[in-house]
């Protein structure tokens, strides 16, 4: 079955303090996003791939790829208002309308043993999610009060979370809602089930500046 798989770039650096967007920043002389984009690549070099950029950013990319010769084969879609739009602009580009896979652009060190789990599920379940286990304990926050809960009943999500075409086509002309934190929650609302495959633990999101650090050393 065909796949492709819509990478997600929409990040700004603020969090970490960067002055550029985080997709931007580099690891090793290269940026997060080529990262990501070439762990896909060389999962699958036949997987069409499209990459979500805000507008005032894709012409950025664009002399990014030009000046580090990257020759991936992309397409570029502009980004929309929020994230659910974003992939949704990303889905109206999609040609290989088999499977689809779609990942945040600044989670580079997803392993081909977690791309393996979710491709390969995902054609009898229709939907499938990355997840681990946590490894802290966990409390609930009430008020000015708080619980301690069972953290086995719980699990982290990550991506790229995997869908057959007609399933992540259907659920996304639902109407938006900020209910939605990702893609499985608008699948979920649209009726169907979200089965879980295992992930792997440095597939964390980018999101400080201690990630880098972190991330480093599973980059080649």
């Amino acid at each position: 079955m065909e796949r492709t798989v819509i990478i997600v770039a929409g990040g700004s650096g603020t969090r970490m303090g960067a002055e550029i967007p985080k997709q931007f920043l580099r690891i090793k002389e290269r940026s997060i996003l080529e990262h990501t984009i070439k762990k896909f690549y060389s999962f699958d070099d036949q997987i069409e791939m499209i990459i979500v950029l805000p507008k005032d950013q894709i012409s950025r990319w664009k002399d990014y790829c030009i000046e580090n010769y990257l020759s991936i084969p992309h397409i570029v879609a502009e980004g929309g208002e929020t994230r659910f739009h974003s992939v949704l602009n990303g889905l109206n580009v999609v040609t290989k309308k088999g499977v689809i896979a779609i990942h945040d652009g600044v989670r580079p060190c997803v392993s081909h043993n977690t791309l393996n789990n979710c491709f390969n599920h995902v054609e009898d379940n229709g939907a499938v999610i990355p997840v681990v286990e946590l490894v802290d304990s966990i409390r609930e926050i009430k008020n000015t009060t708080s619980n301690a809960v069972d953290r086995s009943k719980y699990r982290l999500v990550q991506t790229p979370q995997t869908f057959l075409w007609e399933v992540i086509w259907s659920a996304y002309q639902q109407d938006y809602s900020p209910l939605f934190t990702d893609d499985a929650s608008v699948v979920e609302q649209n009726g169907h089930k979200i089965s879980l495959v295992p992930g792997n633990r440095e597939n964390i999101k980018v999101t400080t500046k201690e990630d880098l650090k972190w991330i480093e050393p599973f980059l080649k």
